[in-house]
Parts: C-alpha cells; sequence; structure tokens
C-alpha cells in the first residue's frame, strides 16, 4: 500500500506504484522552488504528510520521466555531500521509495547486468553497509548531484541508454528471428546435397530407408537444437555462437579447444562450398566449350574470384551480407519450387527415356525397398547425407548481432530444421515416385510386344531398361546426379539453386568464422591471438578474422585435397554439437540455481542421448576423421587448462564440482576417524598470508596434498573498520595463495581481542571431517616490548588450543616471521619507479611533439625545461628514498621468509621427543623427509633415559620407531637433562624474567597484596620457586640443543605445557624463550595425547 496520498496521484492513471521522489529540505522552500521549476519541467506536486511538510517540494516523475530519477536513485555512487537530514543550513534532498525517505531502490534490471563480467554498463545498488548504517551518511547528496538530473544530464546509470541511443545514431544493425536466425539456417542447411545427391540416396536407400536416413539426421540435429535453445535462453547470449554456448556452461577448457576448431571448420567449410560452386560453373564451360586453362586451375581461379566477391559483401557489413542471403534464399526457394512443378508437368518421350514418369504408384512400390550397389550401404548412405543436415548454428553463430538471441535462436533454429526437413522428405518421395534407378536414355528402347516384363515398372509404362543389369547406364536414379534438372519445369533455375546453396553456405561460413573467432579472441583464452578480437565499424566486424578466413579458404581451395579434409570438417561440426548436447546434460545434471532455461521442451537424459549420438555418427561418417577431431580437442584442452586464463563464467563444470566437494565432504561424516588415515589439518595463524610467508611455508610443507590448511587473520578495533578491511580483503587474499600456489584456504574474523577472534577461529573453521586439528602459531618474537593484554591474549590462545583438544606447533626462526615492514618499503619503490618511467613516458612524447611541431618547440622549452627540472627533483627523491631505506631494507629477513621454499641441502632434522603426545612430535618431521624439498634431510631422534640404560633405551626407541615403519639415521639418549644448567645460562634466564617478578616476598603483606591486586601478570616469588625445577630443565634443555642440534637443518622439540592458572604467562613465555634461543629454525610441538601413530595394518 502506497503512502503517497497525493490526490494527483490517485487521479493519474499512468502513476506508478514504486514512487519515488526527491525531497528538498530548505529555509526558502520558494526560492529553491523556483529554481527547480526553472532547471527541470516535469510534474511537480505539492505534499502534506505532516504539517511541516507543507513548506516541502515533491519532483514526482511520471513515467515519460522515469530514465532521470532511477538512475539517479540506483546510480549506486557515493554521495558528494554527507550531511544531516535535519541540517538547517545547507539544502538538503532525500530520496524517497513508498514514501519513505530510503536509499532502498526498488527492483530494476541494471543492477543485474554483466555480473562477473568486465564490460558493459552496470548500475550498482547501495550496498548492506550503506543501507545498515547511519542513514544520514548514505541518503544526503548534493545540490548538485540533484540539478544534474533535473536537468536531464548523465549520470552513471544512463550509460546503457545513451549507449543505445549512439546504436541508433550510428545505425547498428540488429537482426530479428526471421532475417538473423531462420534465413541463415535454412540456406546453411540446404546445400548442394540437395540438388545432385539426394536422388541418388534415394536411388540407393529406398524411400523407406531413405526417409528414415533423412529422420535419424534430422534427430541429431533436432536435440542438438532443443539443447541449443535451452543454454541460449538461460541468460542473455553475446557473440559467438557454439563457442560462447559451450565456453560459458562447461568453461573455457572445452570452449576454448572446441571454439579453435569451430572457427577453422567453417574457414575451411568456405572452401568446400565455393569449390562446388567452381565445379558447376566448370561443367558449364565444358559443355559450351569454353574451358580457360584446364578444369583444375579453372576451379582455382574461379573459386578465387568467388572468395574476393563473397569477402568484398562480408566486410561491406552485416546488412548488405543479410540482403544479400534474402536474395539467394529467394531463388533457392523458386527452384525447390520449380522441381516441385516439374514433377506435375507432363513428360516427353525424351524424359521418358531417361527415367522420368510422372507421379507412378509402381515406381513408388518398386523405388521403396532399398537396393545398395557398389559397396554402399545404410550407414555409408547416410554418411554421404549427413552433411546436408548440417548448418543448424549458422543463427547461432551470430548471435552478437541479434536484437534478441534468447528468442530468435530457439524459434529461428527449430523451425529451420523443421521446413527443411519437410523439403528434403518432399524432395526425396517425389523424385523416387516419378523417376526409376536405371534408365538408358535411348528413346527407341521401348517394349516389343509378347515381352515378359517381370515386375519392372518401366516395362509396364512401355520401356524396356533391362540391358541396365548388364551394363552401366547413364540416367535413372542411381546414375544421373541431375535428376532434379532433368525433372523441373525449368532445367536452369535448378542450375541457379545450385550456384544459391553453394554461394550462401560459403557466405554464412565466412561471416560465422571470424565471429565465432573474434569471441574467442577477446575473452583471450589464447593469449597468442588476441590480435584478431579487435573490431572495426558500426558493426564491431572482426576485418583482421574476414582476412584471415580468406587467407585459410585460398589456401584450401588452391593446395588442399578437399575430398581428404571434408569427413574432418563434418567431423569438427558434429563434435561441437555432441559438445552442446553434453553442455545441456552437464548444466542440468549440476542442479545449479542459475540454471533457468526460458525453453522448457529439452530433457536432459535426451541431451545426453544426443551428444552420444553425435560422437557415434562421426565414427559412422569416418572413423579416422573421428580419431584426428578427438586428439586435436583433446591437445587444446589440455593446452587451456595448463594456460588456465583469468576467467570466471560460472559454468556447470564449476556447479558439478561444488556438488562433489559436499557429497565427499558429507560422505566423510558418516566415516569414523582412524588413526591409519589421520592427517595434519592445520590452522595457521599467519595474519594476511604474504606478511608471513615462511610460517605458511613451513605448514604447506607437510600439508600440501596431504591435509587442510587454513590461513587465518583476526582483525582487531572498531567493529565497523575491521569488518569493511576484512571483506574487501578476502578474495585478494585467496588469489594470493592461489597464485603463489599454496594449496591452502584463507579465513578471517573480526573480533573484540586477538583471543576471541582465535577462539572463534578454532571452533568454527573447517567442515564436517574436514576440521583443524592442529593450531600453527609463530613465536611472539617482541613478548618482552608487547603490551601485557597482548602476551596475556598470545599464551590465552595456546590454552585454548589444549582446552579443544587441538595439537599446537610453535614456530621459531632467528629473523622471525612478519616482512610488513619489507613489503612496504618495496611498494614506495615500485610507486616511485612508476612515477619515473611515467615522466620519462611525458618527457619523449613532448620531444615528440617538439620535433613534428618544428618551430612552434621553441615556445616550448621553458615547460621542457620545468619537467625536466621536475625529473630531476623527482629523481633525487628517489635516490634519497632508497639510501634512506637501504639499512630498513632487511636483506636477512628476506632470505629468511623464503628459506622453506628452497630446496634443503644434505644435513639432519633433528626430532627432540621428550614425551609422549600420541606422535605428532614424530609424524610432522617424517611427513617433511617425504617431501621434494627436504627428502635429503634424515631424521635423527633425542630423547631422555637412565645413564646405566642407555643402550636398552636406544632399543626400545629403535623397535617402537621400525614399528611405525618411521626410517632414522640416528639414536641419541639424553641422559642429563634434568642437571642443573650452568650458572650463566641461568643468570641469563634471571635477568630476563627481572622485570616481570613481583618479589613480593622482600616487601610487606600489605604492599605485596596490593601489588598482586595491580600487577596479577607478574611472576611471584612462590609461583618461581614451585616450578624451579622446571625452569632449570628448560634452560638445560637448551644448552643441550646448542651443543647436539647447533648445526641441524631443522629442530623439532616436544612443546612444554603450562598449567592453566597455575603458571603465568610471562613465565610460560620465559621457558619458551630460552628453550629455543640462538638455534636453527625450531619446532615446538605438541599433539592432543590421542595416537595419530599405529602399528597395525
Amino acid at each position: 500500500m502506497s503512502m503517497n496520498n497525493s490526490p494527483n496521484v490517485f487521479l493519474d492513471p499512468n502513476a506508478n506504484r514504486f514512487q519515488v521522489n526527491i525531497i528538498n529540505e530548505s529555509h526558502n522552500s520558494n526560492e529553491a522552488s523556483q529554481e527547480d521549476v526553472e532547471s527541470d519541467p516535469p510534474h511537480y506536486e505539492e505534499t502534506s504528510f505532516t504539517e511541516e511538510a507543507h513548506n516541502r517540494l515533491r519532483i514526482s516523475y511520471r513515467p515519460g520521466k522515469r530514465e532521470l530519477y532511477d538512475n539517479f536513485l540506483q546510480n549506486g555512487e557515493k554521495p558528494e555531500a554527507s550531511l544531516h537530514p535535519c541540517d538547517t543550513h545547507n539544502k538538503m534532498y532525500y530520496l524517497q521509495t513508498f514514501g519513505h525517505n530510503t536509499m532502498d531502490p526498488v527492483p530494476k534490471i541494471d543492477y543485474y547486468r554483466n555480473t562477473g563480467s568486465v564490460s558493459g554498463n552496470k548500475l550498482n545498488r547501495p550496498s548492506l553497509l550503506e543501507i545498515h548504517e547511519q542513514l544520514a551518511k548514505n541518503i544526503a547528496v548534493s545540490t548538485g548531484s540533484v540539478e544534474r538530473v533535473a536537468n536531464g544530464e548523465s549520470t552513471a546509470g544512463e550509460e546503457t541508454a545513451a549507449s543505445k541511443e549512439e546504436e541508433k545514431k550510428t545505425g547498428f544493425v540488429k537482426f530479428g528471428w526471421v532475417k538473423g536466425v531462420l534465413v541463415r539456417c535454412m540456406l546453411n542447411i540446404w546445400g548442394v546435397m540437395l540438388f545432385i545427391r539426394l536422388s541418388w540416396i534415394v536411388g540407393q536407400a529406398g524411400i523407406g530407408l531413405g526417409v528414415i536416413i533423412i529422420l535419424l539426421a534430422t534427430m541429431v540435429t533436432s536435440i542438438t537444437g532443443l539443447s541449443t535453445s535451452a543454454i541460449a535462453t538461460n541468460g542473455f547470449v553475446r557473440g559467438g555462437g557454439a563457442y560462447y554456448l559451450i565456453s560459458r556452461s562447461l568453461g573455457p577448457e572445452f570452449g576454448g579447444s572446441i571454439g579453435l576448431i569451430f572457427a577453422f571448420a567453417n574457414a575451411v567449410a568456405v572452401a568446400m562450398y565455393v569449390v562446388g560452386f567452381a565445379e558447376t560453373v566448370v561443367e558449364l564451360l565444358k559443355e559450351s566449350d569454353t574451358i580457360m586453362v584446364d578444369e583444375s586451375n579453372d576451379i582455382r581461379i574461379i573459386g578465387t574470384i568467388t572468395v574476393v566477391c563473397l569477402l568484398g559483401i562480408s566486410v561491406a557489413g552485416m546488412e548488405w551480407e543479410a540482403k544479400a542471403q534474402v536474395i539467394l534464399l529467394i531463388v533457392l526457394l523458386i527452384a525447390i519450387a520449380n522441381f516441385f512443378i516439374g514433377t506435375v508437368i507432363p513428360t516427353n518421350n525424351e524424359k521418358k527415356a531417361r527415367g522420368f514418369f510422372n507421379y507412378q504408384a509402381s515406381i513408388f512400390a518398386e523405388n521403396f525397398g532399398p537396393d545398395f550397389r557398389s559397396g554402399e550401404g545404410f550407414f555409408s548412405v547416410f554418411a554421404i547425407f549427413f552433411p546436408a543436415a548440417t548448418g543448424i548454428l549458422a543463427g547461432a553463430n551470430i548471435s552478437g548481432d541479434l536484437k534478441d538471441p534468447q528468442g530468435a535462436i530457439p524459434k529461428g533454429t527449430m523451425l529451420a530444421i523443421l521446413i527443411t526437413t519437410v523439403a528434403y522428405i518432399g524432395v526425396a518421395v517425389c523424385a523416387a515416385s516419378c523417376v526409376v534407378r536405371d534408365a538408358t536414355g535411348n528413346v527407341n528402347d521401348t517394349v516389343i510386344p509378347g515381352m515378359s516384363c517381370n515386375g519392372s515398372s518401366a516395362c509396364n509404362l512401355g520401356y524396356d531398361f533391362s540391358r541396365c543389369r548388364s551394363q552401366p547406364c547413364d540416367y535413372g536414379l542411381m546414375n544421373n546426379f541431375q535428376v532434379m534438372s532433368m525433372v523441373s519445369g525449368f532445367g536452369p533455375l535448378i542450375t541457379a539453386g545450385i550456384f544459391s546453396a553453394t554461394l550462401s553456405s560459403a557466405l554464412a561460413s565466412l561471416v560465422s568464422a571470424p565471429k565465432v573467432f573474434q569471441a574467442l579472441c577477446k575473452d583471450n583464452v589464447y593469449k597468442g591471438l588476441h590480435f584478431f578480437a579487435k573490431g572495426y565499424g558500426k558493426n564491431n566486424e572482426p576485418i583482421r578474422g574476414y582476412v584471415l578466413t580468406f587467407v585459410i579458404a585460398m589456401a584450401f581451395i588452391l593446395i588442399a585435397q578437399l575430398n581428404t579434409i571434408a569427413p574432418i570438417i563434418s567431423n569438427f561440426f558434429l563434435a561441437s554439437y555432441a559438445l552442446i548436447n553434453f553442455s545441456c546434460f552437464h548444466a542440468s545434471y549440476a542442479k545449479s540455481p542459475g540454471w533457468r532455461p526460458a525453453f522448457r521442451y529439452y530433457n536432459m537424459w535426451i541431451s545426453l542421448f544426443g551428444a552420444l549420438l553425435c560422437c557415434g555418427v562421426m565414427f559412422v561418417i569416418n572413423w579416422w576423421a573421428a580419431l584426428i577431431t578427438y586428439v586435436i580437442e583433446l591437445f587444446l584442452y589440455i593446452y587451456v587448462t595448463y594456460k588456465k586464463p583469468e576467467v570466471n563464467w560460472g559454468s556447470s563444470t564449476q556447479a558439478l564440482c561444488y556438488i562433489k566437494a559436499l557429497d565427499s565432504a558429507l560422505a566423510l561424516t558418516t566415516v569414523e576417524d582412524h588413526v591409519k588415515n589421520f592427517r595434519p589439518q592445520c590452522i595457521v595463524l599467519t595474519g594476511a598470508p604474504m606478511i608471513r610467508p615462511a610460517l605458511l611455508d613451513i605448514t604447506h610443507s607437510f600439508t600440501k596434498n596431504n591435509g587442510l590448511c587454513i590461513c587465518c587473520e583476526v582483525y582487531t578495533g572498531p567493529r565497523k573498520l575491521c569488518v569493511k578491511e576484512m571483506n574487501s580483503g578476502m578474495a585478494k587474499k585467496q588469489a594470493w595463495l592461489t597464485k603463489n600456489k599454496r594449496k591452502a584456504f584463507y579465513a578471517a574474523v573480526a573480533a573484540d581481542s586477538f583471543r576471541d577472534g582465535v577462539k572463534s577461529l578454532l571452533q568454527a573453521s573447517g567442515l564436517g571431517r574436514m576440521k583443524p586439528n592442529t593450531l600453527v602459531i609463530g613465536f611472539k618474537k617482541d613478548w618482552r616490548n608487547a603490551a601485557v593484554t597482548q602476551v596475556e591474549n598470545y599464551v590465552g590462545v595456546i590454552h585454548d588450543a589444549f582446552d579443544f583438544e587441538l595439537g599446537t606447533i610453535i614456530v621459531r626462526i632467528g629473523q622471525g616471521f612478519d616482512i610488513s615492514q619489507v613489503l612496504q618499503v618495496q611498494e614506495e619503490l615500485e610507486k616511485l619507479e612508476q612515477e619515473r618511467l611515467a615522466l620519462e613516458a611525458t618527457i619523449k612524447e613532448n620531444e615528440f611533439d617538439e620535433e613534428k611541431s618544428g618551430i612552434c618547440g621553441f615556445f616550448r622549452k621553458a615547460r621542457k625545461l620545468n619537467i625536466t627540472k621536475h625529473e630531476a627533483k623527482n629523481e633525487s627523491t628517489i635516490n634519497t628514498v632508497q639510501s634512506m631505506h637501504v639499512g630498513e631494507f632487511n636483506q636477512k629477513l628476506l632470505e629468511a621468509s623464503t628459506q622453506f621454499k628452497k630446496k634443503q641441502g644434505k644435513g639432519t632434522i633433528d626430532i627432540w621427543w621428550l614425551f609422549d603426545d600420541g606422535g605428532l612430535t614424530i609424524l610432522i618431521p617424517y611427513i617433511l623427509t617425504i617431501r621434494k624439498k627436504w627428502k635429503n634431510c634424515k631424521l635423527r631422534i633425542f630423547t631422555g633415559g637412565k645413564v646405566n640404560r642407555i643402550e636398552e633405551e636406544k632399543l626400545v626407541m629403535a623397535s617402537l620407531l621400525s614399528k611405525f615403519r618411521i626410517k632414522f639415521a640416528d639414536i641419541n639418549i639424553i641422559c642429563d637433562i634434568n642437571m642443573k644448567p650452568n650458572k650463566e645460562s641461568w643468570k641469563f634466564f634471571e635477568e630476563m624474567i627481572e622485570p616481570y617478578r613481583l618479589r613480593e616476598s622482600c616487601k610487606d603483606i600489605t604492599t605485596a597484596e596490593k601489588l598482586k591486586r595491580e600487577t596479577p601478570w607478574k611472576i611471584t616469588d612462590a609461583e618461581l620457586e614451585a616450578f624451579k625445577e622446571k625452569s632449570y630443565r628448560q634452560v638445560r634443555l637448551n644448552e643441550l640443543l646448542q651443543e647436539h642440534s647447533r648445526a641441524a637443518n631443522l629442530i623439532v622439540l616436544s612443546l612444554p605445557v603450562a598449567r592453566k592458572g597455575v603458571v603465568s604467562d610471562y613465565l610460560y613465555m620465559a621457558w619458551l624463550e630460552i628453550l629455543s634461543k640462538n638455534l636453527p629454525p625450531i619446532l615446538m610441538v605438541r599433539g592432543n595425547h590421542k595416537n595419530v601413530l599405529t602399528f597395525y595394518s
């Protein structure tokens, strides 16, 4: 129910229920009204929503002016000014929908245009954030914006209308379904076969099997037509025909491979049709004894002249080409009508001698059954006829030049198939009902009285053609390819029909090939072919494609053996049909919500049957040509898959991939986890993955192709800013992972604190059985300088991981992981370099202009000097920046960030497996050793033991590892782990924790209690004393690590666990610090104390 209660609105029958109004608030409303009235003449009405509304002015745009306010309301641009709705010092404008002040727009098609496309005009609706946030900041628009709308000036939303207007001005040609699809398809389907081979086919197969052959071919084309119609009506269709339909359905791999061979097939088909035309002309020249050179060269000469003429028509524009097609269709229709008229014109003795007797029931009966000769059979005859049924994509191939491709392609294609099929069956049945299979052509071969006819229809009609059984004859359905000319009312019209059929097919192919090729090149699937993407003129004509097609056609006219290439061309077309049918099936099978074709008369299983039928027909026509087609298509498919073009068309392949992944994930949930199938599935706290690449690399080393890896980032701070930054960076960071070949996912959360964010990630990440079971986190190197809350959050994250029963890995390298400063410096230097290059280009351009302008250059010297000075200034700035950042650009840090990308040389991975955590401490380094980069590293095992049981402990450990089938180079039993560390090491530890000690024993009880309340995070004397032995062990372990593993490539060490609420955060950080200090890269690992290894099969 509309809230607009203006009486004029109710009285106006044209008022739209989606009433959108622009409201003006101003002190001087009359003044504002006068300004608006002068600037825009649409209907004005005063509103009376409230008493205050008497001073407001409402502009109510009627349907005639709807574009103005639609585009203004829905252009999605940010306002030039942001004012409060109650602002009394500025002119203020609101948008109204259904009588309310809001930015929420009504539904409009322009919001849905070109989704995921870089081309075309698209309006952006207000984002959810803009509507959800404060109203005043989003609905306010500046006076200037409204005045532009009021004055009728173009906004972003009017680009589509402007482009349409431009099309009208320049005469951009768009075809309807008759001229664009029906005419083209009919001309392309009706080929030379209709006039010179159909009579032979019906002679061999008989009327019965002949009709079956025609219907079988029609079945293939009809199913393909239905599939084409379904795909074409599932969204807006651009230029590119079969290539566009297949690529947008099955993806660039299938589309790119079939698009190239389909365009090539059309180019070679031009040569085939032109040679057919030239051969007919040469036959006429031979009859009149006017051969120019010889038959072969005459074909080349006539073919060349014909292709040049056809190229001229094509380059002249689609409109001229369409006119030529209409003329050719008229000639073709007259020729066909001429044949049917000829069948009822009473025959003469000459035609009777050649086997034509008008309609005779006896001839129909005699020719109804098959009479295969010369080794021919049903499938060989079918193979000869089938190319006559192709050409159904002639309309779809120029889809970009159709007014309404969605309506035109189904209607025109299916009607063309129906009409041409009826014509083929009609010609076949009529010819076989009038003409006998064999005739001598001799008017004297009449029946002798008393002669036995033996059921021969010609004999019953008074002619004796019995000698054709013993010797070849020249006339009749089986022998004379010019039966239609003989039967027709006027023979030369059939010749004109042959010319029309060949030239129209050649012209359609000459237009189709460049159009399909241009669409393929525009998509940049094959980067080397992008040169041919450029279009010219009002219709964006692919002139370069026309020239290429012309060259290919000329090459095959002059040098190719067309009898050899013809089966390959037919198979290329059939491969396209097969993929179109498969596309329709695949899209239906994938059950994507986006598959909603307006054309309903299709069935996914019929489409699949059509695809298989096309593949079968390919082998029936020519088995070796089918194999060649498959090999070429497979090669192109592999090439495009390898190159991975950066396109996303929402193909059914993606949809099916999603369905399979979903089904697999659901199937996993029904299977209980088994220790044999355990794999590390890691949640890695990298932040932005490019900031800590080394942390990601070491994790990726043992998760790649083996387990789940999720790079996680926690945004803290004002929620609005965090969410905005997080949403804007998600795709970019996932793209970075893909580009750098990291098989990992990116996930981010916005939270009040780092710990809360990680807690959310630990609980909610993953899907079903594909959930993280291990947390990987970098060591907090700056813990001594960090805020107390940061340290509490860091240690809290480790506690949370243990609470959620996740394994935990803390990774430390000497230089640290964070390279954000290095990236920032690189970015600054790149920007300066780009500025310098742009400046140099400007100076060169100015110098070039001066050389061209001659004496005028004198007057530009001053400007040149200024530019040169500016350049010098910029160069000095660059040098200063570079020298300033030499120290900051930490080369060691950069090298450290890539150390895990490099292949590790011969060395060791030292495993200090001190505590049994279920086996994760031993499994991680084992997985590393089976990777290519770490395969040269041997495992050395270190574990604790007693002095008097060293050999026994070694044997026990060796037995355990052999049962786990883990190879090792050495086992070391460390007996002095529990010894006190040396004084220097302990002193260093004490000095390290000194700033964080409470020292309550040195103070009175009141002061001590007060300090405990104020600084609860500090290490108390009681705590330090209680965990003195454990502190000794951490310091001692570092000494042992320095002694035994200083030269290792990597150290894997059991991570000490701090009891929650008992060990303070700073004491725990001190343990980790002293444990891993001054060592090679170290992984401190603690499993969740559940088995990840087993020795059972």
